[in-house]
């Protein structure tokens, strides 16, 4: 049987279709995965983190020093932009309809998940169609993880606040890798095949944190919100990555992804603030629960196109090598 070959025939096969499996698993048979033992540390979400960890450093290993400021540059950027997205819509909104928002989604919906974004689905899809400079700048990115940007974006969050010690935890198996990698070429070339081999075991892991159900509980408007997360942001992103990056486009929609840990931050926001009523943090709460799952559906499928369209980093970075070569 050629299972590797038909999965690798659909567009991020790699990371669409254990994603699939794991949603499956975690909406049908959700007990399966919590029964305790290897099973539970390989394929449930808790083991997300460890795999992503082994992932990391062996990208980290990849990147030489001349490297760094490109990687601090998208890095940097990507998250700004993912941020102004979310923000400036949810200004927006609020400014003309308030804190209940709009077709239903309050303007603490809307900044929880467009401020957000789902570091494991950019690293399954920089994988495929980016370098290791991609890879390493959603360490980056990831600051966006948590509720820290959206009460920055509501204005219940100081700077003051800036969580250094999240930022540190993120980029230190990177940093261990690139540490590594520079001082021993031979260890950078034995951790590359890591960054391929790890793809769908957190993708699987990814996809055994998302419930079905809470499509339906989040109903119309937590659906609209998936769309605005996936689409408003981007769209904007693109142009970044176009005419600001000068890269091929395939990472904004990679970025435009709403992350699990969105979920808990209304909650963390409520904790923060006493501005939004029980009511909007308990319906932003599972509107981005809806959001999830509908990002990831739709992200992986606009990063395919973009790829497809505009060419993966290497392919990208390879024509303009080209052309400025003949050029000269």
């Amino acid at each position: 049987m050629k299972i590797l070959k038909n999965v690798q025939r659909v567009p991020g096969g790699l990371m669409v279709i254990p994603l699939f499996l794991g949603v499956l698993c975690n909406t049908f048979i959700p007990d399966f995965l919590t029964m305790g033992g290897y099973l539970t540390a390989t394929f449930s979400n808790g083991g997300t983190n460890s795999i992503m960890g082994v992932f990391f450093v062996a990208v980290g290993a990849q990147i030489r020093v001349k490297q760094a400021p490109e990687i601090l540059k998208r890095g940097f950027t990507r998250l700004l932009v993912k941020f102004i997205a979310g923000a400036s819509i949810g200004w927006a909104v609020g400014s003309v309809w308030g804190m209940t928002g709009v077709f239903g989604l309050s303007t603490l919906a809307i900044i929880a998940a467009v401020t957000n974004s789902n570091g494991g689905m950019f690293m399954s899809l920089s994988a495929i169609y980016g370098d290791e400079v991609d890879t390493s700048a959603q360490a980056i990115v990831n600051i966006n993880d948590g509720p820290f940007l959206t009460l920055v974006a509501i204005g219940a969050s100081g700077l003051a606040d800036i969580p250094l010690k999240n930022l540190f935890v993120s980029i230190f198996p990177i940093l261990l890798g690139f540490v590594l990698g520079n001082l021993d070429e031979d260890i950078s070339k034995f951790l590359k095949p890591a960054v391929t081999l790890t793809i769908p075991f957190f993708a699987f892991c990814l996809g055994a944190g998302i419930n079905l159900n809470n499509l339906v509980k989040g109903g119309l408007p937590g659906i609209l919100l998936g769309l605005i997360s996936v689409f408003w942001s981007g769209c904007l992103l693109t142009l970044t990555e176009k005419f600001v990056l000068k890269q091929p486009g395939w990472a904004a929609w990679a970025t435009a992804t709403t992350a699990g840990n969105s979920v808990g931050t209304p909650a963390a926001v409520a904790l923060a603030t006493t501005m939004f009523p029980q009511e909007i943090i308990d319906q932003a709460t599972v509107q981005c629960a809806a959001a999830v799952i509908v990002t990831a559906i739709l992200a992986p499928t606009m990063a395919t196109w973009a790829a497809k369209k505009w060419g993966t980093t290497p392919e990208f970075n390879a024509k303009k090598a080209a052309l400025k070569a003949a050029s000269q």
